[in-house]
């Protein structure tokens, strides 16, 4: 199953929603030139990963340079929503260590607002 995204706004914050696998390839690729995009209209992303089902090292790759290019531009790239087994990968390869990661997206969003105070 390729990914497939959607873009959302709330509180503010723009949201991806991402389903099916973010693997090396076109998949990675794509999510790459989205969420570029969108960092040109605003600097706050957040990544629902809710749907995605495997990630890999690919995939890992690219949330890394997204949150990279984010950091660069003044914003940030955080996680919400991770299944068990994204979140286990994050956990195995210490990225849990890099990336603000919420239980939802609501979470995420709100995270902005105190960030700022």
């Amino acid at each position: 199953m390729q990914l497939r995204m959607s873009t959302r706004a709330l509180e503010g914050v723009l949201v991806v929603d991402c389903s099916g696998r973010l693997v090396f390839g076109e998949e990675s690729a794509s999510l790459r030139d989205t969420v570029k995009k969108l960092l040109a209209q605003s600097p706050k992303i957040v990544m629902n990963l809710r749907e995605v089902n495997f990630i890999d090292s690919g995939g890992l790759g690219t949330l890394v340079s997204l949150y990279t290019t984010a950091r660069n531009a003044g914003g940030a790239v955080k996680l919400a929503s991770l299944s068990q087994r994204v979140g286990d990968l994050l956990q195995v390869t210490k990225l849990f260590t890099i990336f603000e990661v919420f239980d939802d997206t609501e979470d995420a969003a709100k995270s902005f607002k105190k960030d700022a105070a």
